[in-house]
């Protein structure tokens, strides 16, 4: 049974069949789903913006790069930015 964060989210990597999150992705993912929920009126937009970072990052060759690029468009199209 996965207690913590990292053993979730590698638990959940290993049975989609996809790589784990590296430490550097992890803390992108949370930037960028922080940024979306504090740029935004609401902050249900947060998950739906990580989905689709996600569904860009997994066809990546650089995923977290790719976290890092849509972070920042987030930043630049909300009101917070």
């Amino acid at each position: 049974m996965a207690t913590t964060r990292d053993e979730l989210t590698a638990a959940l990597a290993e049975h989609v069949g996809v790589p784990a999150l590296t430490p550097a992705e992890i803390e992108s993912c949370l930037e960028l789903a922080g940024a979306a929920a504090h740029g935004a009126a609401d902050r249900t937009a947060a998950p739906l913006a990580s989905f689709l970072a996600g569904i860009a990052a997994a066809g990546s060759a650089d995923r977290r790069e790719t976290l890092e690029r849509i972070r920042s468009l987030i930043v630049e199209l909300t009101p917070a930015g």
